[in-house]
């Protein structure tokens, strides 16, 4: 049997290089998208990180079995192709639960206290000059609007009631009205309500730019507003003006609508944005648990067991599938 990672974003493969071999399957590794082209054909599982598991990819490989994510959305793989070749593709839906939900609160409290900014004046000699006048909000007296209420989302919320913040929840797909203390709101009505929003949504064409000009105008002036999930949430020319007219407190950003953004992006001279490059769910402990996480899945499917978070169920239906 051989596995295939496409990419991956962290310093060594060890731990899938001995749980492989400890069960004889032969790993490889991509290089490029071109080497992934050419490799894929004969695979019988696929590790993914970021790589574009388009259709062509897909068609490409003649014997795989299943596509098996390393994290959790699933937005760079064609479900409906993976579907219809009968690979069952499946993700680790509950890992970096709180490093993300960590650095979603991390951004919200630097931003309120404008400790960027105010760190670099000071290091440039204007201690003095520092405005005292920067709106600053009282924690128990301010109200944080999570869009999007799963695992992150909530986990997220009780870390922010911690803070003494008043928390209110967007998520279409949640019929209750309160879940743990956090009222259950229409998407205007958090915004419109909230001083501080934080995005915990999937990337699709019902989330494409949730965010928008609309979405803007409803919000209170200095709004902190932050993205942890998906680039492509927020659209970034809107937020760029926004952010021009001294409309918006502090944005944090983990993810942006171009992967890897130029230096030049207009959204890096605004002092009141904080941007990190995708390391919202990275310790050395979610990123090692993910790892093998994902290779005992692949496991279980080349086993002939479904995986435990499998994400188009429909592939069962596959004449060639046969999971039990």
């Amino acid at each position: 049997m051989k596995v295939l990672i496409s990419d991956y974003v962290w310093p060594s493969i060890e731990i899938e290089k001995e749980f492989f071999k400890k069960n004889f399957f032969d790993l490889e590794v991509s290089e490029s998208q071109d080497d992934l082209m050419s490799k894929i054909h004969d695979a019988d599982a696929l590790l993914f990180c970021f790589a574009d598991i388009n259709e062509s990819v897909l068609r490409r490989a003649k014997k795989l079995k299943v596509a098996q994510r390393y994290g959790i959305g699933v937005d760079n793989i064609n479900l409906d192709v993976a579907t219809e070749l009968g690979i069952a593709v499946s993700n680790i839906p509950d890992y970096c639960i709180d490093e993300v939900s960590d650095h979603a609160m991390s951004m919200i409290l630097a931003l309120n206290r404008t400790l960027t900014p105010h760190s670099n004046m000071v290091k440039n000699g204007k201690w003095k000059e520092v405005a005292k006048s920067d709106r600053f909000y009282r924690l128990r007296d301010a109200t944080l609007g999570i869009i999007g209420f799963g695992r992150i989302g909530r986990r997220l919320s009780k870390k922010a009631q911690g803070f003494g913040l008043n928390v209110i929840a967007y998520d279409p797909y949640i019929k209750d009205s309160q879940i743990d203390g956090v009222k259950m709101c229409s998407l205007d009505e958090l915004l419109s309500s909230s001083q501080m929003v934080s995005l915990h949504v999937p990337l699709n064409d019902e989330t494409y730019h949730i965010i928008g000009k609309d979405q803007f105008e409803l919000m209170p002036d200095d709004v902190i507003l932050v993205n942890v999930s998906r680039g492509g949430l927020i659209d970034e020319n809107i937020l760029t003006d926004y952010l021009a007219q001294g409309k918006i407190k502090g944005v944090g950003l983990d993810v942006m609508e171009e992967e890897y953004p130029d230096a030049n992006n207009p959204l890096f001279q605004f002092q009141n944005v904080i941007v990190t490059p995708h390391t919202a769910y990275f310790s050395q402990e979610s990123n090692e648990e993910l790892q093998i996480r994902a290779c005992e899945q692949v496991f279980k499917v080349i086993s002939g067991k479904k995986p435990d978070y499998l994400i188009n169920p429909e592939v069962l239906k596959h004449n060639d599938v046969n999971l039990e």
